[in-house]
């Protein structure tokens, strides 16, 4: 089994979302579970076929985009690589597109269906422990992998005030098919800040969710900069941009 740790989508040099990239293992579901869960770090099982198997500590998710960063800086720096290459997710079966652009890299993905609960801004509220917070824009459910709650707020403060029920809004999604809720709010025309909260624990809380990135391109229609990270101390900076009927994520790997 080899094994290596890559930090994706850091704004600074040793910042960043670490992964850990896990080649020639010979682990069941339940072992790789419980690897994830020793090293507390998200994991992606890469085979030899090109399949990718992502494991967080506490769940196995159909895609996590920053740990398919860390595969693409790995596959395309190896002697002979093509300059265009693909992996496939092992929950769904996912074609992933992976390239290099200058010092980034980037996951090219197609839009994926997703559910249309019925929620109002009241019981986002609810879920967020904001009684009365007004919302910037209507809630909305977009997916490029792994379906999420877009919930705009008015401004960096509010986004920073948010304490949400953690299990709250893990039930919510469990019921609904929803990956958890990414708050963000607006710098400018094209740059967000956001968070994403679908972990059980505060102290777990993304520094970058590419899913969560790509979902608001696509829900948006625009090429954006989401800025992500400042909760837990690694600012982060995720490229998301539309081409066509595809959606392009990315951002720098360090190994």
């Amino acid at each position: 089994m080899h094994v290596q740790t890559l930090r994706c989508f850091g704004a600074r040099p040793g910042q960043g979302n670490p992964a850990l990239v896990i080649e020639d293992d010979d682990m069941d579901q339940a072992a790789r579970q419980a690897f994830a869960r020793e090293h507390n770090t998200t994991c992606v099982f890469l085979s030899a076929d090109g399949e990718v198997d992502y494991f967080y500590p506490h769940m196995r998710s159909p895609l996590c985009l920053h740990a398919t960063l860390a595969v693409a800086a790995l596959l395309s720096g190896r002697p002979g690589a093509a300059a265009r290459l693909s992996v496939r997710t092992a929950m769904q079966g996912q074609v992933l597109g992976l390239a290099r652009e200058g010092d980034d890299y980037f996951v090219r993905l197609a839009p994926q269906p997703a559910p249309a609960p019925a929620i109002d801004d009241a019981q986002v509220a609810a879920l967020l422990r904001a009684p009365g917070l007004a919302l910037a824009s209507r809630p909305r459910v977009a997916s490029v992998g792994s379906p999420k709650l877009l919930v705009e707020v008015r401004d960096v403060d509010t986004l920073y005030g948010l304490a949400p029920d953690l299990a709250g809004i893990a039930a919510w999604g469990r019921q609904q098919g929803v990956n958890g809720l990414y708050v963000y709010c607006r710098l400018n025309a094209d740059t967000l800040e956001g968070r994403n909260f679908n972990h059980l624990d505060p102290a777990l809380e993304d520094s970058a969710t590419g899913v969560a990135a790509g979902a608001l391109a696509l829900a948006l229609q625009q090429n954006l900069t989401v800025r992500q990270g400042r909760a837990v101390g690694s600012d982060c900076l995720i490229k998301a941009r539309v081409e066509g009927d595809a959606i392009l994520v990315g951002g720098r790997v360090e190994v």
